[in-house]
């Protein structure tokens, strides 16, 4: 098994990563919270395949589970459903020694994550990814938050996991479009922060993931620890396609395109603006849209797509401060830095060369 080690301020979690860890989740859980109360939040698409069997690990530790389902997909990722949840953890009669276990994808990551934070003022949160986008990016660093009408994650907080458990063999069971998701993040990892990545993942194999998951919670992780809270411009590198990526997704209802297709997306724009502003050569951005494809990612936007949204949500973005966009550009394949000389104007023209 692999033990990675996340450093973030004075935290320490450990993220586990191998086939078979389900069975035994109870086990590691207990190595680090006593409870013996927990919320095991899920979703309508996770809980049927997952749910019983890490219910029955936690129970044989001694641990009493309430199970917690909701809708499964991005419009779940509300303040309202936050609240549902909630009420379900007191009416369990959960406390302050409580915790939760958010079980599922990024979604399920970023709302069980927001309920440990808020409940009770924070208990909590232990993560089991069930997607490979949720394990190699969204499970790592502590972001958790809901959409609003407005915007994506504009409602969060900072609130790390106690433990990270990451089973491989969850993935078999992902439709392969949800599988390819997974490649926009760890692109975007290997464009931000090392091109020998980059490179090997055209040879990448499926069989082997856990080499792969481990370098990027790595990558990942290195940059949280230099800005925790996202203060410095540090971990802003991390947002790198997510710009036009998530008002892409907005844009689309949440519906349109999954979330890693959408970034996938935003990354093609953001290297179309990395030309024009930190002088990334064409074929850097040709290889960059090359490897998309190779993992049937998106990147070109449908003729009938309402581009006019992205640009109405683009505003709301979390990376708009003062009225000022901080646009993350690459001037090579793996580097890249925060700028703030990217205009609307910049922007749209990369959205209309979609």
């Amino acid at each position: 098994m692999i033990s990675v080690e996340v450093r973030a301020g004075p935290r320490r979690y450990d993220v586990l990563i191998e086939a078979g860890l389900l069975a035994s989740a109870g086990a590691f859980v207990k190595k680090r919270l006593h409870g013996p109360c927990c919320a095991l939040i899920s979703d309508s698409n996770i809980a049927p395949l997952f749910g019983d069997r890490v219910k029955q690990s936690l129970l044989s530790v001694g641990f009493q589970p309430t199970p917690v389902t909701i809708p499964a997909g991005e419009q779940s990722k509300t303040l309202a459903q936050a609240d549902a949840i909630c009420d379900q953890m007191i009416a369990a009669g959960l406390d302050r020694q409580s915790f939760v276990i958010g079980l599922g994808g990024g979604v399920i990551g970023d709302i069980s994550g927001f309920v440990a934070a808020i409940f009770l003022r924070g208990i909590p949160h232990v993560q089991i990814p069930t997607t490979l986008l949720a394990m190699v990016d969204s499970s790592i660093g502590g972001k958790t938050g809901v959409n609003t009408r407005d915007g994506k994650n504009l409602i969060g907080a900072f609130h790390h996991p106690a433990l990270v458990i990451d089973d491989i063999d969850v993935l078999k069971t992902l439709p392969r479009r949800d599988f390819n998701q997974g490649f926009a993040e760890i692109i975007k990892h290997a464009i931000i922060a090392d091109a020998e990545m980059f490179m090997g993942l055209r040879d990448v194999d499926p069989e082997n993931l856990a080499p792969l998951i481990h370098r990027n919670i790595e990558l990942k992780s290195k940059i949280v620890a230099k800005d925790e809270r996202d203060r410095t411009g540090e971990r802003a590198l991390l947002n790198f396609g997510h710009t036009v990526g998530h008002a892409i997704e907005r844009a689309g209802d949440y519906k349109r395109f999954l979330h890693g297709e959408a970034i996938s997306l935003g990354i093609i724009a953001a290297c179309d603006v990395s030309m024009k502003k930190a002088g990334l050569l064409r074929d850097q951005r040709d290889a960059i849209a090359n490897l998309l494809r190779q993992f049937d990612l998106p990147t070109q936007l449908p003729k009938d797509f309402p581009r006019e949204r992205i640009f109405k949500a683009l505003p709301y973005d979390k990376k708009f401060e003062r009225g000022k966009i901080r646009f993350v550009v690459a001037p090579r394949i793996g580097a890249a830095h925060v700028t703030t000389d990217v205009t609307m104007d910049d922007i749209q023209k990369a959205v209309d060369a979609l």
